[in-house]
């Protein structure tokens, strides 16, 4: 038997060292090196792919290389592959209007979060209309058919006691074999399960050898791998969810994808950091990076793209936990709005554009004396250093005296929004909150807070404002200098954040009465 070699891989970068070090040699990252045991190259040939391979294809009769030839751009094929829908219209967004054929999605998102339920949903979906494989590397066939029986994907009530069902022969595996008297295929050692009459197939399998023999025998239009993290293959010593394991396992299913034109939705586990665990290298094999977010404690979920080939990225689809799996939310800005009818001093309502989907988002602040020496600042949703900033300005700029009391500001829940064009909304709310004022409930304020106490222009404004009057809304407070079609609002224009608290808070930065009185 070869020995194996010991090396130690960047989980970082993917670069390979001889050694350990405390640094890594390629992108300067602490601690990141962890050791790895390789087999010689060997010329592995199962279901049309090479382990450990780089050959160039060699001629049938000859046996000598056959070279690629290239193509120049102009004969191209100009024929576009075209998209397949998922079933879900939020998760189509995400990718940017539909499933592609052939590519590679890597999705991930923290432990419980419903990274499966999700993909057993799409699963179900797309399999009325094409044929879908879902290889779980983490859970039995069994466990799998009861999850997707509370889930309502199985179109039968699911009998726990009679769960082992005859089966019948495998589309698509060319053998004809017909099922024993224990519901198993005669002359077949397959584990591929259907669930009832929809073209899904179920393969509970670790085995990379075994799940590219599935792929190349059963051909999918797409294909799910739950995870990725506890695949292995056996040509490598080290342990599954090692960095080599992850690589070398995503790369022979990009080869099989990629020639048998198989959609593949791999599920990948996330790090205490938030990102995927695994190399970085991981992130660049596939086509679409997306990160299925939210509070464990809530009911909606956030997919998210941080990478995306054929869409555009940072778009964001949204669904809501309920009994019988996830719900997409059409309308979110309905989520992230609370009752403008009872508004409380301290809120505001802004326009957060997710990619190129525009959301209404209250915000809410509170303002309140320091109980201890040095003042606290907590946000949810919004970014710490970006309250700073505010509070900052608000001081110096405005003369508000903020230094000495405790900010507190949150987003109705719980968006994390992170782009500028929330900046006046916090700025409205902390000085409502200061003052105790309410602002108006239609007016809507959008708009970057600079460090001199202007209010600079953002993209996208019209879209913003669209999506303002389609909820009803009748005012905005904008940056001066923009030239907008008439969208049945108010708008007014502000070139400092002193001209929109005046506009937005009622007596602006005067006192209530009860106070005038108080000093007099």
């Amino acid at each position: 038997m070869p020995k194996s070699k010991s090396v130690y891989i960047c989980s970082a970068c993917g670069a390979e060292s001889g050694q350990w070090y405390g640094k890594c040699p390629s992108c300067n990252t602490y601690n990141s090196l962890e050791e790895s045991f390789l087999l010689p190259a060997t010329n592995i040939n199962r279901g049309g792919w090479q382990s450990n391979s780089h050959s160039h294809p060699q001629s049938v009769t000859t046996g000598k290389t056959k070279p690629r030839s290239a193509l120049k751009f102009s004969e191209i094929s100009d024929n576009v592959q075209v998209r397949f829908p998922s079933g879900y219209s939020e998760f189509d967004r995400v990718l940017g209007g539909g499933v592609v054929p052939g590519s590679l999605v890597l999705i991930g998102g923290d432990p419980g979060i419903g990274k499966s339920t999700l993909l057993l949903q799409v699963a179900h979906k797309i399999a009325t209309e094409h044929c879908v494989l879902y290889v779980s590397a983490e859970e039995s066939g069994q466990q799998v058919k009861i999850r997707a029986s509370r889930l309502g994907v199985c179109e039968k009530p699911l009998d726990v006691n009679n769960i082992k069902k005859k089966r019948g022969n495998v589309a698509g595996n060319g053998k004809g074999q017909t099922p024993d008297e224990d519901g198993n295929n005669s002359g077949n050692d397959s584990k591929v399960s259907q669930l009832n009459d929809a073209d899904l197939y179920v393969l509970a399998e670790t085995d990379l050898e075994e799940i590219l023999r599935e792929l190349e025998s059963l051909r999918p239009q797409a294909a799910i791998i739950d995870s990725i993290q506890t695949i292995y293959l056996a040509s490598l010593a080290s342990a599954p969810g090692s960095v080599a394991q992850v690589r070398e396992c995503t790369s022979a299913l990009m080869r099989v994808a990629k020639r048998a034109n198989i959609t593949l939705l791999i599920v990948g586990h996330v790090t205490k950091e938030g990102a995927i665990a695994g190399p970085r290298v991981l992130e660049h094999l596939v086509d679409t990076v997306l990160y299925f977010e939210g509070d464990r404690f809530a009911s909606h979920r956030l997919l998210r793209s941080v990478k995306n080939r054929f869409g555009a990225t940072h778009e964001i689809g949204i669904f809501e936990m309920a009994d019988k799996g996830l719900e997409e939310v059409l309308n979110p800005s309905e989520l992230f709005l609370g009752n403008r009818d009872e508004m409380s001093p301290g809120t505001a309502t802004v326009v957060a554009c997710e990619g190129t989907r525009p959301i209404l988002v209250e915000l809410q602040a509170l303002v309140a004396p320091a109980s201890y020496g040095a003042p606290r600042r907590s946000t949810t949703g919004i970014d710490y250093s970006r309250l700073q900033q505010i509070l900052a300005v608000l001081e110096k700029r405005v003369g508000i005296p903020l230094s000495k009391l405790d900010a507190y500001v949150a987003t109705a829940g719980g968006l994390a929004v992170e782009e500028p064009a929330t900046d006046l909304g916090v700025a409205i709310a902390v000085v409502a909150s200061f003052r105790d004022r309410v602002v108006d409930p239609r007016t809507v304020m959008i708009g970057e807070v600079g460090l001199g106490g202007q209010v600079r222009l953002v993209s996208q404004m019209e879209l913003r404002l669209k999506e303002a009057a389609k909820l009803g809304f009748k005012r905005a407070i904008i940056p001066k200098g923009q030239a907008l079609p008439d969208l049945g609002l108010e708008i007014v224009p502000v070139a400092r954040v002193l001209d929109a608290i005046i506009a937005a808070l009622p007596g602006g930065l005067r006192q209530n009465e009860d106070e005038d009185e108080d000093d007099e």
